[in-house]
């Protein structure tokens, strides 16, 4: 009797245990499976795409969803038992969910299924200059001014400008530019005027009377601002109805401030790499070019984004090693392994390198650092040490589909870098719109 008790008692323990390790396990593979799982999905007609699951998990597709995708379980008899995988085929454009259920009961998450047209672009790798005007002008720096009484005054101290924020406005009148705005104040005499300020999306106003600086006998704000810049990066993609495009893969940022420069308008212009600066641990290279053809630009400037610079060219730019657009390819299709990268090095023509994609991070929102890659190529070791400035945009092939773009270099080892998802650059261009 003792020993069936001791056995029974040993009996429930276990199933406890193996119960309580079951829930944990089940716990630990959900959390892994809903963390890899994005918010939203865009699959393209004539394209299947397969989701896993792992027991007890499973998806569902709504019953008004069977317009839009149809839904079809593995062949695999356990496979159905435990819905493991399942196959979406696009029936036709529209946005519909698909549920994660606990156990094939409990509904736990949706997930946003788009089926959208497949999109053509043609890839880029040209080295291109680019020149930006902003909206207003950026305060970089504030200087302390001394008056005719001898004491040092600082306007932006004393009224709370800080560095970053845009003068867009004075009087009324639009700023167009860092000399209009000294002109401005040179001629005020001194009587008040009334500035406008944007920053971080929200403006603000101040009324400031111009200071007489006792070393020229000039008015003054004590501000540094500026109104424009300029900079060599790569053409990512282009589509050839539209002529909408995209580069450069990460912002245009204000050089002392760090902050994305808001765009007035903006040319790009055809560049020519006139020197290689190799990226060291520590050191980012550099490619450094030369803007031509600069009463021809290629195209006008219109957005300036975290993801890349975007606009509409004026004319077809040639592309020798793919000459016709290819498609684009969603995240979920991206995948860890051997890819390859269009830019243009010291031939000034476009080349194809050897990279590796080595991890692919799932996004729910648009983020840079979408993957990580590696230069594997030796001739663009030899040539650049790895990912250096001017290759930002560089368009990322794999599978005969343009996947991402470069966008940054890692510091402490320039042979890895970040890379984009081609998708978040093609919402960002308005392709779908």
């Amino acid at each position: 009797m003792k020993n069936n008790r001791r056995y029974n008692k040993g009996l429930k323990i276990f199933s406890v245990f193996l119960v309580l390790s079951l829930i944990l396990s089940s716990y630990v593979l959900f959390i892994e499976l809903t963390g890899k799982l994005p918010a939203e999905y865009n699959i393209t007609l004539g394209n299947s795409h397969i989701f896993n699951s792992r027991f007890p998990f499973s998806f569902r597709v709504t019953d008004s969803s069977k317009s839009i995708i149809q839904f079809e379980n593995t062949k695999d008899m356990l496979s159905k038992l435990f819905n493991r995988q399942i196959e979406l085929e696009p029936l036709s454009e529209g946005s519909t969910d698909l549920q994660l259920r606990i156990f094939g009961l409990v509904p736990y998450k949706n997930l946003k299924v788009n089926v959208v047209p497949q999109v053509y672009v043609m890839p880029g790798g040209q080295s291109i200059g680019v020149r930006l005007n902003t909206e207003g002008v950026l305060v970089v720096g504030v200087a302390e001014i001394t008056d005719d009484t001898g004491k040092n005054r600082n306007i932006a101290e004393e009224n709370g400008i800080r560095l970053g924020d845009t003068l867009i406005e004075i009087n009324g009148d639009v700023v167009v530019n860092s000399l209009h705005v000294a002109d401005i104040v040179k001629n005020s005499n001194g009587e008040e005027i009334k500035l406008k300020f944007l920053r971080d999306t929200k403006e603000y106003e101040i009324n400031v009377k111009p200071i007489k600086s006792s070393e020229d006998q000039k008015y003054r704000l004590g501000l540094w601002v500026r109104d424009k810049t300029a900079g060599v990066g790569t053409m990512t993609f282009y589509e050839q109805n539209s002529n909408k495009f995209g580069a450069l893969g990460h912002a245009i940022t204000d050089a002392d401030t760090g902050l994305l420069l808001s765009v007035r308008d903006g040319e790009i212009i055809s560049s020519r790499v006139v020197s290689i600066e190799q990226g060291q641990r520590g050191k980012p290279g550099e490619i450094k070019g030369v803007f031509y053809n600069v009463n021809e630009p290629l195209g006008k400037l219109e957005k300036n984004t975290p993801f890349g610079v975007y606009g509409e060219l004026f004319r077809d730019i040639p592309n020798d090693l793919i000459p016709e657009s290819i498609p684009i390819a969603f995240q979920h299709e991206v995948k860890e392994g051997k890819a390859y990268i269009l830019t243009t090095t010291d031939d000034n023509e476009i080349q194809q390198y050897e990279i590796e994609i080595t991890k692919v991070n799932p996004q729910s929102k648009p983020s840079i650092k979408s993957m990580i890659v590696k230069i594997t190529d030796e001739k663009l070791l030899n040539k650049t040490g790895g990912i250096v400035q001017g290759m930002s945009g560089s368009p990322i092939i794999q599978n005969g589909k343009i996947v991402g773009a470069i966008t940054h270099v890692l510091i402490n080892d320039p042979t890895r870098g970040y890379g984009v998802y081609i998708e978040w650059m093609i919402e960002q261009a308005g392709i779908y719109e």
